[in-house]
């Protein structure tokens, strides 16, 4: 925990010089702000896949949450000196940026979030266990810190169950059917050996400069803060989580059912979409766009002349064993191809390229997704599903594309190499990065991929997935949609396997507004490119568009869209 009392980082704060240099004072507070939040160990709007554990852990007790409020606030109050018309280019995009983390902070305290540490897919416990495995382990001072982590746990788990627990109290718990099974998230990471704790694993690759004897010393220490430590406390979690929260979780799967639930929701939605959308106006695009993609789909079903419906059609797609790699060893051979592939075209859509790479593995406790490395010694990864019968071939290229070239990798690679502030290295606006990941799969279309009209359907099932989102997730925290209305839904429009069907449907009930924000984003960067191509004409350049969309890092809606109007006017005067 920071040392200083609140009072006195506020006064620091306020008693700042009155410079008449504005970029200096910009720069003294968001320096100011990037120290405390590292000695906090807590940065809003991060990928909570790129979390890692370096040495003693948050505090997220009520009173660190309220002092986390307070200097927020008094952050606020000081950028009130700044004059935004007397800053330079470079310091006008950092206020405005910073100035929207602050006030979108601000908010943040106003509703219920830090009752909600757990999610269907996810919560602390699972992101400590899995961190390790995409972390940089070369030097003594790691293993060191990772010790750090691994003996404060007890005391971090702590805090996030009394938060759960104040939750009860307040009302504020998740949906009974969406958690049923939740407490095996918890109890994988029970071991009776601390060899087969996941959080082991960098213990197992202590690197050949260690001596016999180092080695040695540091896994012992590992293995008696996981059987002390780290086991006791997920058991203790497993136990509160079966005894004392599930007998309390709602009755009705939709936020709005909850006090101040429909409130908590618009905020998600602004929070997830950085934009203005109400969830009417978002459920209304979410069934024009079913409908048009729907059509598309059609097409192609027409194209291939299968007989039978559209449903008949999706069927066939999930069973027929042509769409299903051999074994996992064989999935990860055509990713790495796919990925591969497009790594050769990259030059022809991008200006600057990042200099980091990222890994492919293979996911046993989730689907795919991509994990941001924590900096520049490690590479990003892509997990991908291990089970074949859960990954279908056909949509294979369009998941590449979107998790790691030219999507989330590329965008995050490229962002963690810019020349700005730190905070903007690693933030992270869902709208943006789920949008570039969606566009990313449409972009693969121009690229050269999905020559198979199977792999083109699923890429438009990709598509279609995203779309049916704006649809259940408003309908069911917004227009009181029951879980299983939601399951009909998602499982009559796109060619899920039941069992994901239902995962997703919970999802969506554990995280209100997420995931609106793949859809919202993709379409704000199309509309985008479609007025840049429409207003410069012959000198449209896709690669100074793409470089100019993921050049400045993650950027609110609002924002993206003023620096593309700037690039249009740039190059409209060009001669």
């Amino acid at each position: 925990m920071f040392k200083k009392s609140i009072l006195a980082i506020c006064l620091t704060l306020v008693s700042l010089p009155s410079m008449a240099d504005n970029n200096a004072d910009l720069k003294n507070i968001i320096d100011k702000h990037w120290q405390h939040a590292q000695a906090e160990k807590i940065f809003f709007r991060t990928d909570p896949d790129g979390w890692k554990p370096n040495g003693k852990l948050a505090n997220w007790t009520e009173h660190a949450i309220a002092q986390r409020q307070q200097y927020n606030d008094a952050v606020l109050d000081n950028l009130k000196n700044i004059d935004p018309s007397k800053l330079n280019d470079a310091q006008l995009m950092n206020y405005r940026l910073f100035k929207y983390e602050r006030e979108t902070e601000q908010q943040s305290y106003l509703f219920q979030d830090k009752y909600f540490p757990v999610n269907f897919l996810s919560g602390w416990h699972t992101y400590f266990a899995e961190a390790p495995a995409n972390m940089a382990f070369l030097t003594a001072n790691d293993y060191d810190h990772f010790l750090v982590s691994l003996a404060d746990y007890p005391r971090f788990n702590q805090e996030n169950i009394n938060l759960m627990k104040a939750g009860i109290k307040n009302g504020y718990t998740h949906y009974c059917k969406t958690f049923e099974n939740y407490s095996s998230s918890i109890s994988a990471h029970i071991v009776k050996k601390p060899e087969n704790s996941a959080l082991y694993e960098p213990f197992t690759r202590i690197p050949s400069t260690f001596s016999a004897e180092q080695k040695a010393t540091y896994q012992n220490k590992a293995k008696a803060l996981i059987s002390s430590k780290v086991v006791p406390a997920y058991q203790h979690f497993y136990d509160f989580f079966e005894n004392d929260y599930m007998p309390n979780c709602r009755a009705e799967p939709g936020i709005s059912s909850v006090k101040d639930g429909l409130d908590y929701y618009k905020y998600t939605v602004n929070y997830y979409t950085t934009t203005n959308a109400t969830p009417k106006q978002i459920h209304e695009l979410g069934l024009k766009e079913v409908a048009r993609i729907k059509t598309q789909m059609q097409n192609i079903i027409d194209k291939v002349g299968f007989d039978g419906t559209y449903a008949e059609f999706l069927e066939f797609l999930a069973n027929d064993k042509q769409f299903y790699a051999t074994d996992a060893q064989d999935l990860l051979e055509k990713t790495a191809f796919i990925t591969q592939k497009m790594y050769g075209k990259l030059p022809t859509y991008f200006g600057h390229l990042p200099r980091n790479t990222f890994t492919i593995k293979g996911s046993a406790s989730r689907g795919a997704f991509y994990m941001p490395p924590p900096d520049n010694r490690s590479p990003g990864t892509y997990f991908l599903a291990s089970t074949p019968k859960i990954q279908p071939l056909y949509n294979l290229e369009a998941l590449s594309l979107h998790e790691a070239i030219p999507g989330h990798h590329l965008q995050n690679a490229v962002a963690m190499e810019l020349n700005v502030p730190q905070f903007r290295r690693t933030l992270s606006h869902s709208a943006f990065g789920e949008g570039w990941g969606l566009y990313s799969e449409r972009l693969g279309k121009e690229a050269g991929f999905y020559q198979d009209p199977y792999s083109d359907f699923g890429r438009l099932g990709y598509e279609m997935w995203r779309a049916v989102r704006l649809v259940v997730d408003t309908g069911i925290h917004a227009f009181g949609w029951s879980r299983q209305k939601a399951i009909d839904y998602l499982a009559d429009h796109t060619a899920l396997p039941q069992s994901a069907v239902e995962d997703q449907i919970d999802r969506y009930i554990s995280w209100p507004g997420q995931a609106l924000s793949y859809k919202m984003g993709e379409l704000k960067i199309r509309e985008l490119r479609a007025k840049a191509e429409k207003e410069l004409g012959a000198k449209f350049d896709i690669r100074q568009f793409h470089d100019t969309v993921i050049g400045q890092g993650s950027l609110p809606m609002a924002v993206l869209e003023a620096v593309i109007n700037e690039w249009i006017a740039q190059q409209k005067s060009v001669i």
